[in-house]
């Protein structure tokens, strides 16, 4: 169970699918989820390993205390955690579906406990090009005292596809007794 913005969002992104299975941007009416657009964060994708940032919303650019534009997204994130971050997102790409991160986000102080939504989206030519991301916070954000975001750190990565809607796990087949695949 996700916050209930996150469910919203994830809706709103099945409900916008088109025939590859992703939504297409031009899907994506922003005025749909007007009163999320200061957390939301839109990532585009150059190669495997850069995302950089295209929009930051206002509470995402407070949070981490800069402009964000053309920053890799994964810069965002500890060190330790970006190669399972990278991993995340183009299996999200190769299987279409959005995925949730819990994170903890570190200060030079207080901590806060969010979850990133990050939801592919298609391009003109129906490849998934751009990342649709809602910072969700659960906890007061108040406790970091304006103090602006170091780094996240990454607690879990979810998938939001049911449990029995995951991809089939490998099958041995046989042939006259001897195993061929």
């Amino acid at each position: 169970m996700f916050h209930s913005n996150t469910e919203r969002l994830i809706d709103y992104w099945h409900e916008r699918r088109g025939p590859t299975g992703l939504p297409p941007r031009t899907a994506v009416n922003p005025a749909d989820f007007s009163e999320l657009l200061s957390q939301i964060l839109i990532l585009g994708r150059q190669s495997t390993g850069q995302y950089p940032v295209r929009l930051a919303g206002g509470f995402v650019a407070d949070l981490h205390g800069r402009d964000l534009r053309q920053q890799n997204g994964l810069g965002l994130f500890q060190a330790r955690d970006r190669m399972e971050i990278q991993i995340a997102l183009e299996t999200a790409r190769r299987r279409p579906e959005p995925i949730v991160m819990t994170v903890e986000v570190r200060t030079d102080g207080p901590t806060l406990p969010m979850e990133i939504l990050m939801a592919p989206l298609a391009g003109a030519d129906e490849s998934p090009e751009r990342f649709l991301c809602l910072y969700q916070p659960l906890g007061m954000v108040s406790r970091l005292m304006g103090r602006p975001a170091l780094e996240m750190a990454i607690q879990s990565i979810r998938s939001t596809r049911a449990a029995n809607e995951e991809t089939p796990r490998l099958r041995l087949a046989t042939l006259d007794g001897r195993r061929i695949a």
